[in-house]
């Protein structure tokens, strides 16, 4: 079924029906460049979303991109980025093959159709005037034989009238003839132009207009399937991005699962862990005794001239952290009633202090000031701290891994300096052998730079190694003073010690270091007393060396490689855990080095 056969009549109705297909042509395109800026929208604000989001400083200074919760966050916002740029990419699409290409074939489309009509209604119009001189042709062949009737009437009548002359009649009768030969010419005209119009009718509705008809039957037919496939367009732009927006999402999730609490856990430690041993306990101080001061900083030990240490066996006055601020001495208490207390004990030495002047004493407590336990807010610096070369103004651990950091980069740089330097010798040489490929002597600078450098940077690595070392050295101090005083016996009772203290304190003066009477803030450290016998602590569970390791450092234990040893202290976050072997002797080790199982 064609248009040309059924709807022959229906001229109108198709030109409605093809306006209305090409008005939804253009509203589809106009859907879709809508469809476009609505996406382009998408994607610009997705990116500015991200880029609002999106660390200011570089990966390598910001110490937050260590964690695994960063990381992940990192790795979604790439993800949305580059979701951002499959929907650019789908806004790319539509708008070149739907917009573009249905925009061009649409004005193609109007053109054709513009023709069609044209066509058709020329043919029309050639119709109508058939139809007119047809009309025109009636109407005269009409007239004719109305007068010619008229004509014959006439001269009848006069030939019957007797009155009548034979002039008169004549003329009569040659008037009707005449006219009865117009009508008759009128008449084969108006059938000739019946005829013509007959012919000329049945070709306009029978072949002309069904071919018009037809021609836009197929035009319609082809400007509906080209519609549908840009309605396919649509979908097709999608299906081509959805397996990268699937590796996307499928990002977003394996980000979401790469979040490990445990390990930022144990990277903050690695980021902030200072490496200073705990401070020690605080000491008492006993204000109910009318006696001296020790010039130490809050000590009441036994000082050298032999009165009494009220600290009893095996305890040392509090370590200061080596990056606070020295403390001055602090000066000898008042009594209740205003003046010094008594410069002696009863039955004892005279005390060192006791010849000043109570005036001095009392300037001295006016410049002095309160002594500052080591605490949090201690560690956390001055913001005027001046940066070393050595990394000194940064905690111990921190000044490791800082000098530890130091010394790969400049091994770097020193094996590519190495490498530049053999470059140049196998250059030179090529030169020397060839000489029209280049002049040997015009490397000589290169070469002489490259030497200068090799020899600064190995100054540098020897510099650092240095540093290295002793930061090292400085930790596993620090790991061993923090050991000593977790294994230190509990706090004497806060009453006055025993009648022998003072031989006890006397009999440990050569192993255990006294404060100086200036009150000077050097390190003290604990020793055990050698008639102290502590008992052994259970094992926590058991664990298996897997790397030999020679526990030549202070605090530290040798280890074979599959030894089986008793796990005494799990890693507190430093990287060593306490262990003792079944030979005997407890110490530290690697935690790395170890496969451990608890109880």
């Amino acid at each position: 079924m064609d248009w040309g056969t059924e709807l022959w009549d229906q001229f109108e109705v198709l030109e409605r029906h093809t306006q209305w297909g090409l008005d939804l042509l253009d509203r589809y395109v106009k859907f879709v460049k809508e469809r476009t800026e609505v996406e382009q929208a998408y994607a610009k604000q997705l990116r500015s979303l991200v880029k609002k989001y999106l660390p200011k400083r570089p990966v390598k200074d910001d110490p937050e991109s260590k964690f695994s919760q960063q990381q992940s966050f990192m790795q979604i916002l790439q993800e949305v980025n580059d979701f951002a740029g499959q929907r650019e990419l789908v806004a790319e699409n539509l708008s070149v093959r739907v917009c573009l290409e249905l925009a061009k074939y649409s004005q193609e489309m109007k053109q054709e159709r513009k023709m069609h009509f044209q066509e058709g209604r020329r043919a029309q119009q050639q119709l109508e005037n058939g139809l007119k001189q047809l009309e025109n042709s009636k109407r005269k062949f009409e007239r004719d034989c109305r007068e010619a009737e008229k004509a014959a009437q006439t001269a009848e009548r006069l030939d019957q009238d007797i009155n009548a002359t034979k002039a008169d009649v004549e003329k009569a009768k040659q008037q009707a003839h005449l006219r009865s030969h117009m009508a008759e010419e009128s008449k084969n005209e108006y059938a000739a132009q019946l005829q013509r119009f007959n012919r000329d009718q049945a070709h306009f509705y029978f072949s002309q207009m069904p071919q018009i008809f037809d021609k836009l039957q197929n035009m319609d037919e082809r400007r509906a399937t080209r519609l549908g496939a840009g309605y396919g367009l649509l979908s097709e732009a999608e299906l081509q991005v959805v397996p990268i927006i699937a590796k996307c999402l499928e990002g977003m999730k394996v980000a979401s699962d790469a979040v490990d609490a445990k390990n930022d856990s144990q990277v903050l430690i690695e980021l902030h862990k200072s490496g200073f041993a705990r401070p020690g306990d605080v000491e008492f101080e006993d204000f109910s005794q009318p006696m001296n001061r020790a010039p130490s900083d809050s000590s009441l030990g036994t000082p050298s001239d032999g009165r009494p240490d009220l600290r009893g066996p095996g305890r040392s006055r509090t370590k200061r952290w080596p990056f606070s601020k020295k403390n001055k001495p602090r000066p000898p208490l008042l009594s209740p009633l205003g003046g010094p207390l008594p410069s002696t004990l009863p039955n004892g030495p005279p005390s060192p202090r006791s010849g000043r002047d109570p005036l001095a004493i009392l300037s001295e407590i006016s410049k002095s000031v309160k002594p500052r336990l080591a605490s949090f807010r201690s560690l956390r610096g001055s913001r005027g701290t001046v940066v070393t070369e050595d990394f000194s103004h940064l905690p111990p651990e921190q000044q490791r891994k800082r000098l530890q950091q130091q010394l790969e980069e400049r091994n770097r740089e020193l094996q590519k300096e190495v490498d530049q330097r053999e470059a140049l010798k196998k250059m030179k040489d090529v030169y020397e052998k060839t000489p029209q490929m280049g002049d040997p002597a015009s490397l000589e600078p290169q070469i002489t730079e490259t030497l200068s450098n090799i020899e600064r940077l190995k100054l540098e690595v020897q510099k650092y190694e240095t540093w290295l070392a002793e930061a090292e050295s400085r930790v596993l101090s620090n790991r061993g003073d923090s050991l000593s005083r977790h294994t230190q016996p509990p706090d004497p009772p806060a009453s006055a010690p025993p009648e022998d203290s003072n031989h006890n304190s006397q009999d440990k003066e050569g192993s255990e270091e006294r404060p100086s009477e200036e009150g000077q803030d050097t390190p003290i450290y604990t020793e055990f007393d050698e008639d102290f016998e502590e008992e052994p602590a259970c094992p926590i569970g058991h664990c298996v060396a897997i790397y030999h390791f020679e526990g030549s450092s202070e605090g530290t234990i040798s280890m074979a490689e599959g030894e089986d040893l008793s796990l005494m202290e799990e890693d507190k976050g430093d990287g060593w855990t306490r262990v003792r072997r079944k030979q005997g002797g407890e110490g530290y080790v690697p935690t790395s080095y170890l496969r451990v199982t608890l109880n």
